[in-house]
């Protein structure tokens, strides 16, 4: 495959969909994108309640490893 001097093709195919992405919030190439009101911001409560929930899932997980104390 031959890539022309000058194209205006785009080289790879995340260019192409940037190039047409009329909303960058619904870029299909984004997973889990929500678009929000202007100056929202996510209370820090949930991101403290993802860390506590990650850590007892892991310590729950190690729980079931032979040899620990």
């Amino acid at each position: 495959m031959a890539v022309e001097v000058g194209s205006s093709a785009p080289q790879t195919g995340a260019h192409a969909v940037i190039k047409d992405a009329t909303d960058p919030a619904r870029r299909p190439d984004v997973l889990f994108r929500k678009r929000r009101d202007e100056g929202h911001q996510v209370s820090p409560w949930w991101l403290i309640g993802a860390f506590v929930a990650v850590s007892a899932g892991v310590i729950a997980l190690l729980s079931f490893v032979p040899g620990g104390a």
